[in-house]
């Protein structure tokens, strides 16, 4: 099935990524992002089991690992030299189908990780030491890199998206330098900040920050210094950013992905579905004993509750969703 127009028309690739049908798979919640290597891997996660795995472009599993987390929430690819490393960042929480897909704490999470391509933890960042987390949790989201490759400091910035609400900055050894909340700017508050990105698209890089909640994204300088609003008026849930060529890609989670041009104008809606939301249970579906099952509300073309998204060189989109059993999506581009 075709959908989009003009230059933005795909391919829409039901089932693209190819796992093995295990209980774990079947009954586990989906939560987590995707990215692309710089050599053109998918990397993504299972959705029962913490593993963190590799596909190419068909969706084949090329291999896949433990890395000690609960969930690979979000995740940036990231090259230093000649080696690729993730950035992850471990929400810290995971629905399981005990006790009725309850989030249950794990103490593996709480963290933000960098990994080489084999698993291997070369690098950890600390909760930043902030009196908001004296009493509350730190629940961090997504992670994006202002990348030396491409002219930046190294600067690495954490969502807290499902905790306090804060921005937080790194430098690349580590070391915390600062935070934002959206207090700063004409904007106001982050409410469930879920995703952050580094625009290399004009010659002045930008931060952009998915205040989700409040159906919008904030833009920011690399100092940290806010610039402005966009999206309020056709934007519902952004939730994650991938880039082809000049267009923004926003996964949006009420069910749909938008592209914006680099002005931040709207482009197109692809998928739209945001009446799926409204049902009883959403992203799944409750059974007679009033339960989360995998929703059956599935239709080729049309989203369900896109959270992690990517795109490779040739633009072509990649969509997990959140869900019981999991969806990964391919839009290749056309």
């Amino acid at each position: 099935m075709r959908l989009g127009t003009g230059e933005h028309t795909y391919e829409w690739i039901e089932n693209w990524a190819r796992l093995p049908d295990t209980p774990g798979f079947r009954e586990g919640w989906a939560h987590h992002a995707l990215a692309v290597t710089s050599g053109g891997e998918i990397v993504g996660s299972h959705p029962g089991d913490p593993l963190v795995i590799f596909f190419d472009r068909e969706g084949n599993v090329q291999r896949s690992w433990d890395g000690g987390l609960t969930e690979a929430h979000g995740m940036v690819a990231v090259k230093e030299g000649a080696t690729d490393y993730l950035w992850i960042a471990d929400q810290g929480s995971k629905r399981i189908p005990a006790g009725g897909y309850q989030y249950v704490n794990d103490a593996r999470g709480w963290q933000v990780v960098k990994k080489t391509l084999s698993g291997e933890s070369v690098q950890t960042l600390p909760r930043p030491d902030l009196p908001v987390y004296k009493e509350g949790r730190y629940a961090p989201t997504w992670v994006a890199v202002n990348e030396e490759r491409f002219g930046g400091n190294g600067d690495i910035w954490v969502t807290d998206g499902y905790g306090q609400f804060y921005v937080h900055r790194f430098d690349m050894n580590g070391s915390y330098l600062g935070s934002i909340n959206g207090e700063e700017g004409k904007a106001g508050a982050f409410k469930t900040p879920h995703s952050i990105w580094v625009d290399r698209r004009k010659p002045e890089k930008e931060l952009y920050v998915a205040d989700r909640t409040n159906g919008r994204v904030q833009v920011y300088d690399l100092d940290g210094h806010y610039k402005r609003v966009f999206g309020s008026d056709f934007l519902t849930s952004p939730s994650g950013f991938a880039v082809d060529g000049d267009h923004l890609i926003i996964g949006e989670l009420r069910a749909r992905v938008t592209i914006v041009d680099r002005d931040d104008k709207l482009v197109c809606h692809l998928g739209a579905n945001e009446v799926v939301c409204s049902v009883d249970g959403w992203p799944n579906v409750k059974n007679e004993r009033g339960e989360p099952t995998r929703t059956p509300l599935l239709d080729v073309g049309k989203f369900n509750s896109p959270h992690g998204i990517a795109a490779d060189a040739d633009g072509n989109i990649y969509v997990s969703e959140w869900l019981i059993g999991g969806r990964y999506l391919k839009l290749a581009k056309i």
